[in-house]
């Protein structure tokens, strides 16, 4: 008698949802992780080399009403997707897609408890579903004004790299894909699974900010010429402590309407914003020198290195000196040097 075949399911379903202005590097790069970590749980619980997650890329064509799956490691199976993935979208940053196919389908397939994930520009998509309404969301940090707009009742965080509500979850950056795919594999395959995977793949486990990498990118076309002024100003003072009132003298107006207006052409505080920029400048000497973090300081107004150091901190999400080791240029061009003489 015949023996029938069985293929069991798999512990995992993940999708990918692309469309025409979908990221490929996202998808790939997506597909190998999860890829990698079906491996690395299978090792390690012992089961050769089967794998416990299937991956399918969903895909909405221009122009048609259906989404399809256009690849799938267990098309025999009848789809139960856990959750699914918008990767980095480029259209989707520049047009509103809200008459996609995708918009209904996500919604449909959120309302049946499948986890709603999205990628930088892929955020967008996201926030055309209305799934992101009232809660903050993270995108790249040089998209994070124009999402604001497009987007206003959504809260937006672009400090952050991955922000979890655990039905919904949104990531910045380009590249940030892997560390959401590393938040998902601990979450579904555990810790030890998600370490494993970082580790094969030479990346930083989750943890990371966008804020590290960062540029400060200050408002400009607020329409207020004076501010404008200041603006400009304040950037080659940005060694120096200036107050209120030197900023309101050099502006020619009183201090009190100087706040005001600058508050609202910058969306911050005078003081904010100086902090932003010596922070800048504090940056290019940590990279492009060997001067020591109390000198670096004091060159930019500090006359307390601890409260340069917490500063330094609050914008950042690392000290001076973390910041030196993971960006400092100067062992690089050495390193450079060297080889370039052997």
């Amino acid at each position: 008698m015949a023996k029938t075949a069985t293929f069991l399911a798999p512990d995992l379903e993940i999708g990918l949802v692309c469309d025409a202005g979908t990221s490929l590097a996202g998808v790939h790069g997506l597909t190998d992780l999860f890829t990698y970590a079906a491996e690395m749980s299978a090792k390690l619980r012992g089961n050769g080399g089967s794998t416990s997650i299937r991956i399918v890329h969903w895909l909405a064509r221009d122009g048609e009403s259906n989404v399809i799956s256009a690849t799938d490691s267990h098309p025999w199976l009848p789809h139960a997707p856990n959750v699914l993935i918008l990767p980095g979208n480029l259209r989707a940053t520049q047009q509103s897609l809200a008459s996609s196919a995708l918009i209904p389908w996500l919604r449909q397939h959120h309302a049946a408890g499948v986890v709603m994930a999205a990628v930088c520009g892929g955020v967008f998509l996201l926030a055309e579903t209305g799934l992101l309404t009232g809660r903050q969301a993270t995108t790249h940090w040089a998209l994070a004004d124009h999402f604001a707009a497009r987007f206003p009742d959504v809260l937006v965080e672009s400090d952050r790299m991955v922000i979890d509500y655990g039905d919904v979850m949104t990531a910045g950056g380009v590249l940030a894909w892997a560390d959401l795919g590393l938040r998902l594999t601990e979450r579904f395959l555990g810790l030890t699974v998600m370490l494993e995977t970082a580790r094969y793949m030479l990346v930083d486990p989750p943890g990371r900010e966008q804020r590290f990498y960062s540029d400060f990118n200050p408002k400009t076309k607020h329409g207020d010429a004076a501010i404008l002024k200041v603006q400009q100003w304040l950037w080659t003072q940005r060694e120096c402590s200036l107050s209120v009132a030197d900023i309101a003298d050099y502006a020619c107006l009183q201090p009190r309407t100087l706040l005001r207006r600058f508050t609202s052409a910058t969306g911050m505080r005078p003081s904010e914003y100086q902090q932003r920029l010596r922070v800048t400048r504090a940056r290019e000497m940590l990279e492009f020198s060997r001067r020591s973090i109390d000198d670096i300081a004091e060159s930019i107004g500090y006359d307390d290195t601890g409260s340069f150091r917490r500063v330094f901190h609050k914008i950042m999400g690392l000290t001076p000196s973390d910041y030196r080791r993971r960006f400092s240029r100067v062992e690089t061009t050495k390193f450079k040097a060297i080889a370039e003489h052997r």
